[in-house]
C-alpha cells in the first residue's frame, strides 16, 4: 500500500516579509515533500499565512488601511517569494478564512464539552490612551533584574531574565507611550495540565508502524523541563479590540492567534479538499479514519515554537478527538557568516533581495548541504557558499553534461551508443557504460534513507562523491582526445556512459533542485523522471537535444550586492515614519544627549504662515541674537497669545531650509498633537540666552 502523507510548514506571519531564516524551513519541508512524490507516494504539502493578532491590527491602523487589505497584500508577496524559490505547495491559504473559523469553533466547543476550558479573571496591563489591553511585547521598560532599558514586558534580551509586565520598571505602552494601568478581565484558559500523562507518553512514543518518533529524542529531553515544572493553563482568549475570530458566547473576546494559527494547517487542507473532492479530508484528520487508512501527518517547525507544536497542539487535537501528528520535525536557526541574522549588520536578508541578485536554487542546495535531522543552527557562510556552489553544482554535476553532451551532438548526431554491441572501442572494465550507471544507481537506497530521515547533508555528500566518480571516468577516457583522433565510436560510448550516470544523478538531485534538473531532463530529451526510473537506462540510440546552458558560477560581486542592498534597505526603512510596532528609536548615549544646547528664548513675534496648515512663524530672542523658527503649534496657540512668552529652544540645531524660509532652531513642546500641544516654558525668572540643564 502506497503511503499517504500530509506535510505542513509553520505559517509565516502576515506582518512581515519572508527572509532567509524563514526559507530554511520551507526549503527543508519542500525537499522532503518532493522526495516523497518522487518515490510515487501520495503527498500533499500545504501552508497558509498566519493572519491574526494585535500586531497586524496596529500595523494596518498605522498605514491607514484595514487588516484585511494588509493580509491580502502580504499573502501575495509571500506567495511571490515562495514561487521564486520553487516551494511547491499544493495549496496556500490564510488563517483568516471561513474554514479556519469553523474548525477553531469546533475544536473549542469539543474542548469545552470535555471540561478542558476554564474561565477566570486576571489582571492585565491596559493602555487607557489607546483603549486596549497590551500583550507583553507591547510593553517596554527597564529590566527588573539587570537594569537594562527598553526591554520587552516578558523577557530581557540583555540578561535573559523572564518576568511579568508588572515587574518591569518605568513601563510604557509601545502603542501610545502611556504608562500601562492594571485592569481585570475574564479570560478562557486551556487546561493543558489535564493532558500531562498523555503528553508525556506521546512525546516519547511513535505511531504503530511509523518510521519516525513523534518527537526527536533531543527535543523530548528538552520538554522534560516543562513536565518537571508542571504544565500551566494556557490563556487562549484576548480582549477587543483584536483582529481575529470572536469566541462564541463570549462578547468582546477573541481567540488568541496561537489557538487558530496551527488550526490553519487543517483549514488550508480542508479548502484544498473542497477544490479537489476526490481527496478525503477526514481520512487525514479524524482520529479513527486516520488510523484505519494509515495516513501520515508531519509538521516542520523552528525550535522557537517547539512548545506550541509538541504540547499545546497535540493536546488540543487529542482533546477534540482528532488525529495527532505522526511526527513534528524541529530545525535550528540561520546565522550569517557565523553571526545571528542582524539588521544593524545588514545580514538580515529578505527573500526578494536574494532573488534580485542570485539564483534561488543556490540557496536550496547550500541549505541542503548543511541540513541534518537535528536542531543545530545553519550558518550561511558566504565564502563557503561561493566555493560549494561553484565546486559542486557547476564543477561536478553540470560539468558532466557540458563535457560530454556537446561532443555527442557535434560528432554523433546527439545519439547514444548501443551498449549491446560488442565494441572494443572502450576497454572492458568496470567503468564501462552499463557498469558506471550500475555503480551510481547502487547508492539509491542509502540516498533515499538520507532523504527520508532529513539527513540532506549526507545525501548531498554521497551524490557529489558519485559526481566525482563520473568526472574521473570522463578524465580517464578523454572524449575530446577521441574526437581529435576521429575515434567517434569510442567517443560515443564514453559520452553515453557519462550521460546515463548523469541521468541517475539528476534523479537524486530532483528534490533539492527542481528547476535545474528540469533543464537537464529537457536536454536529455526525457519526460520528468521519477525514482522508479533509476533502473531504466537511456535507450540504445536515444537522441538528446542540443545542450542548453544549465547553471553559471556564483559571482562574488552578486553576494556583495545582496549585503549592500540589505544595508541600504535598512537605512531607508529607518527614515520612514515610526510604526506603533517599533516606536523606540535607535539608542543614543549620554554623550549624544549632552551635545544638545537648550536655551531660554523669548517670543518677540508670532504670525500665521500662508499656505501652512500646522506652522506658525516665530521670531525668538536668545539674548545676543534673534532667530526665525517655524513651529508646528498652529492648532494649539493663537499668534497673539505667544508674544512675550518664554520658551525653550534647541539652539544648536542646524538651520533647515523650508518652503516658507529658514528655520534656525526648534521650540520644545509636548503632547499627543493637535490642540493638545504644550510649549515647554521655563520659570518666569529665567532670561533669554540662559542655558537649560
Amino acid at each position: 500500500m502506497s503511503r499517504r502523507i500530509l506535510v505542513t510548514a509553520a505559517l509565516p506571519y502576515a506582518n512581515g516579509s519572508i527572509h532567509l531564516g524563514h526559507l530554511l524551513e520551507y526549503i527543508q519541508s519542500d525537499i522532503w515533500a518532493r522526495f516523497q512524490r518522487l518515490r510515487g507516494r501520495e503527498c500533499f504539502y500545504v501552508c497558509a499565512d498566519d493572519a491574526h493578532g494585535t500586531p497586524i491590527m496596529l500595523r494596518a491602523r498605522a498605514e491607514g488601511s484595514t487588516p484585511e487589505a494588509l493580509i491580502e497584500r502580504m499573502q501575495a508577496e509571500h506567495q511571490r517569494d515562495f514561487t521564486a524559490f520553487h516551494i511547491g505547495f499544493d495549496h496556500y491559504h490564510s488563517t483568516h478564512s471561513p474554514e479556519n473559523r469553523e474548525l477553531a469553533e469546533y475544536i473549542y466547543s469539543q474542548l469545552q464539552a470535555g471540561g478542558h476550558i476554564a474561565r477566570r479573571s486576571i489582571t492585565q496591563a491596559y493602555d487607557a490612551r489607546a483603549g486596549m489591553f497590551l500583550p507583553d511585547r507591547f510593553i517596554r521598560g527597564t529590566c527588573p533584574r539587570c537594569g537594562a532599558p527598553q526591554q520587552y514586558g516578558d523577557t530581557c534580551e540583555i540578561c535573559g531574565a523572564t518576568y511579568s509586565p508588572a515587574e518591569l520598571k518605568d513601563a510604557i505602552s509601545v502603542v501610545s507611550g502611556a504608562p500601562p494601568e492594571k485592569r481585570n478581565s475574564e479570560h478562557d484558559f486551556f487546561k493543558l495540565g489535564d493532558f500531562t500523562a498523555w503528553l508525556h507518553q506521546w512525546t516519547r512514543g511513535r505511531d504503530p508502524g511509523a518510521i519516525q518518533p513523534h518527537v526527536d529524542p533531543a527535543v523530548a529531553n528538552k520538554l522534560e523541563e516543562w513536565f518537571t515544572a508542571g504544565l500551566k493553563d494556557w490563556d487562549i482568549s484576548r480582549d477587543a479590540p483584536y483582529f481575529g475570530f470572536a469566541i462564541p458566547g463570549a462578547p468582546g473576546k477573541y481567540f488568541y492567534v496561537w489557538l487558530d494559527a496551527p488550526i490553519g494547517y487543517m483549514a488550508s487542507f480542508r479548502h484544498f479538499c473542497k477544490l479537489h473532492p476526490e481527496i478525503d479530508f477526514d481520512a487525514f484528520w479524524q482520529a479513527d479514519r486516520a488510523t484505519a487508512e494509515q495516513t501520515e501527518l508531519y509538521h516542520f517547525i523552528g525550535k522557537d515554537i517547539t512548545y506550541f507544536h509538541t504540547l499545546f497542539w497535540p493536546a488540543m487535537l487529542h482533546g477534540a478527538g482528532l488525529r495527532t501528528p505522526t511526527a513534528v520535525f524541529v530545525h535550528g536557526f540561520v546565522t550569517v557568516n557565523g553571526r545571528k541574522m542582524s539588521k544593524s549588520r545588514g545580514t538580515f536578508i529578505n527573500a526578494h533581495t536574494w532573488i534580485e541578485h542570485l539564483d534561488p536554487e543556490y540557496l536550496r542546495y547550500y541549505y541542503a548541504a548543511k541540513l541534518g535531522a537535528g536542531i543545530e543552527d545553519i550558518d550561511l557562510n558566504f565564502d563557503d557558499f561561493i566555493q560549494r556552489i561553484n565546486a559542486d553544482l557547476v564543477g561536478k554535476y553540470v560539468n558532466i553534461a557540458s563535457r560530454t553532451a556537446r561532443l555527442l551532438n557535434r560528432h554523433c548526431g546527439g545519439r547514444l551508443a548501443d551498449p549491446s554491441r560488442a565494441s572494443m572501442a572502450v576497454p572492458q572494465d568496470p567503468a564501462r557504460r552499463s557498469a558506471l550507471a550500475a555503480i551510481v544507481s547502487a547508492m539509491a537506497e542509502l540516498i533515499a534513507q538520507a532523504y527520508e530521515s532529513r539527513q540532506y547533508s549526507l545525501a548531498v555528500r554521497q551524490i557529489m562523491k558519485l559526481a566525482d566518480l563520473v568526472n574521473r571516468f570522463i578524465d580517464q577516457y578523454k572524449p575530446w582526445e577521441l574526437a581529435q583522433a576521429a575515434r567517434y565510436d569510442a567517443l560515443q560510448e564514453a559520452c553515453s556512459a557519462a550521460l546515463d550516470a548523469f541521468r541517475v544523478l539528476t534523479i537524486y538531485l530532483k528534490p533539492i533542485l527542481p528547476a535545474l534538473t528540469a533543464k537537464a531532463e529537457r536536454f536529455l530529451h526525457l519526460e520528468p523522471l521519477s525514482w522508479a526510473d533509476l533502473a531504466t537506462p537511456l535507450a540504445p540510440g536515444h537522441r538528446i537535444r542540443p545542450y542548453e546552458h544549465l547553471m553559471t558560477r556564483v559571482n562574488p560581486a552578486s553576494v556583495k550586492a545582496i549585503l549592500a542592498a540589505s544595508e541600504e534597505s535598512l537605512q531607508s526603512q529607518s527614515m520612514k515614519k515610526e510604526s506603533p510596532m517599533n516606536p523606540i528609536a535607535p539608542e543614543i548615549t549620554i554623550d549624544d544627549f549632552s551635545r544638545i544646547d537648550l536655551r531660554v528664548a523669548r517670543v518677540v513675534r508670532a504670525e500665521q504662515v500662508e499656505g501652512a496648515d500646522k506652522l506658525l512663524r516665530l521670531e525668538v530672542d536668545l539674548g545676543d541674537q534673534t532667530r526665525q523658527v517655524f513651529a508646528g503649534i498652529k492648532a494649539a496657540y493663537e499668534p497673539g497669545e505667544l508674544a512675550g512668552k518664554l520658551v525653550v529652544v534647541v539652539a544648536n540645531l542646524a538651520p533647515r531650509k523650508m518652503r516658507f524660509g529658514i528655520s534656525a532652531g526648534m521650540v520644545l513642546a509636548a503632547g499627543p498633537g493637535g490642540q493638545e500641544v504644550f510649549l515647554v516654558s521655563p520659570d518666569s525668572g529665567a532670561t533669554p540666552g540662559m542655558k537649560v540643564k
